[in-house]
């Protein structure tokens, strides 16, 4: 395919898996529960940081961390004692364990009462054009109190090579707002022509099938690789594809 009907077949394909009939299954389902942005906000970064293996398994263990916060994440965050964080003994996500969600709800609350909401925190160092840096100052902040440095695996950093698959689409998620139901678009401080395309093995297949994509290894070199593809098929809204990457590789067994 030439320019134009790759173009064309990717906005089909992104027009017909950026639907509501979908999100049952994916892990957007969680915040989709809620209707208030801190709420969202709070239940969305939680589960994507967990949104890795099987499908059923990262519902599942969402639910389990929902029902810890007795479904009113941000109440939770805000007001909860240490007494309360003895709920998460027990919980394991692969290798997320009860420490790791114990630390997150733990900076977490520190960070809503300090900056109101994640992405004020998030966006304190960002420049238009440079998310991923601020990925880089985002994962270095927030670390910065008392933990365990195993936790620190569950927070990507892109300048450490890593294509923070989850981060981006955690981005897409809060940044992006169109008329299909899917993304939230409750964040005005990034916008959606910033957003880079989450990847992983899987996009990433298809990706390479499609010629958008050379570079083999799955890392931040090919998410800016991708990037520059993208923005050349739709310079205003990138992450888009996201939908047509995962729907053809889930779905279609591109």
């Amino acid at each position: 395919m030439n320019n134009e009907e790759l173009k064309a077949f990717l906005d089909d394909k992104a027009e017909q898996y950026n639907s509501v009939e979908f999100i049952a299954t994916d892990p957007i389902s969680i915040p989709h529960q809620f209707s208030s942005p801190k709420d969202i906000e709070i239940s969305a970064f939680l589960i994507a940081i967990i949104a890795w293996g099987n499908r059923k398994a990262i519902l599942k263990s969402g639910e389990k961390i929902l029902k810890i916060m007795d479904y009113s994440p941000f109440d939770f965050i805000v007001n909860h004692s240490p007494s309360d964080l003895k709920a998460c003994d027990g919980f394991v996500h692969r290798t997320f364990n009860a420490t790791d969600l114990k630390f997150f709800f733990q900076r977490l609350q520190q960070l809503y009462q300090t900056y109101g909401s994640l992405e004020d925190f998030l966006t304190l160092k960002h420049k238009t054009g440079q998310l991923q840096l601020t990925l880089h100052h985002f994962k270095q902040s927030f670390f910065n109190m008392p933990h365990e440095k195993r936790t620190e695996k569950h927070l990507s950093d892109p300048l450490k090579n890593s294509a923070a698959k989850r981060l981006n689409m955690l981005l897409r998620w809060f940044v992006r707002k169109d008329n299909n139901g899917v993304d939230f678009g409750i964040w005005k401080q990034i916008k959606p022509y910033e957003l880079s395309c989450p990847l992983d093995v899987h996009s990433g297949r298809v990706a390479r099938k499609l010629g958008l994509l050379n570079r083999q290894q799955t890392d931040a070199k090919a998410v800016k690789e991708l990037d520059n593809k993208l923005r050349q098929l739709d310079p205003e809204d990138p992450a888009k594809y996201d939908f047509a990457l995962f729907g053809l590789g889930v779905f279609e067994q591109f």
